[in-house]
């Protein structure tokens, strides 16, 4: 099994670390060349959303990854990476730089506010209490008939899963804690 990491913008060295304590191949996207290689799964990591978008559509890789996700291809996306896959965003910036819009979840852009409200809990994702660190995360105001919410803090909707779409508003790379990667590369 190879995951592609989508190394444009944002957290992506710390997410080949955990594919590497977990036996898992990776390399990294970072320019439309990229996309042709063999991978079977895709992580778009947190980082800037607004700029992930943009780099999506300026370096031609918006329309393959889209076709890939809408063939089955199993992704995950982390804060940005929810915030790229969602099909609709609120509080967000006008821009021309539209998501994927492949998930069925109405995602809210910076939803627990600036990077002074970054913070660390410890909360159940799919029935396991993991440890979770929020970076000026976003979370899901709503789902779709079927997707699956896998965690919740403070009554918010942090983690949830459609068919080969995961995503989580808060960031499993930076911890010790693989149970996120796990799950995801039990999809593939």
């Amino acid at each position: 099994m190879t995951v592609a990491v989508l190394a444009l913008q944002g957290a992506f060295f710390e997410h080949e670390k955990m594919l590497s304590r977990l036996g898992a191949e990776y390399f990294e996207i970072r320019q439309a060349s990229d996309i042709k290689s063999n991978f079977d799964a895709l992580i778009i990591p947190g980082g800037e959303s607004t700029t992930i978008r943009k780099l999506l559509s300026e370096l031609n890789l918006y329309d393959e990854i889209k076709s890939k996700i809408q063939s089955g291809m199993p992704v995950l996306g982390i804060c940005a990476g929810l915030i790229t896959l969602a099909k609709h965003i609120t509080s967000d910036v006008e821009n021309s730089d539209r998501s994927l819009e492949v998930m069925d979840i109405t995602a809210c852009r910076n939803g627990y506010g600036r990077q002074l409200g970054s913070f660390f809990v410890r909360e159940s994702f799919n029935g396991a209490e993991i440890p979770m660190t929020f970076i000026r995360a976003p979370f899901i105001e709503s789902v779709g008939e079927g997707v699956e919410v896998l965690s919740t803090v403070d009554g918010k909707i942090v983690a949830a899963r459609q068919d080969n779409m995961l995503v989580t508003a808060f960031h499993p790379e930076l911890t010790d804690d693989l149970t996120v990667h796990r799950y995801f590369l039990d999809m593939v």
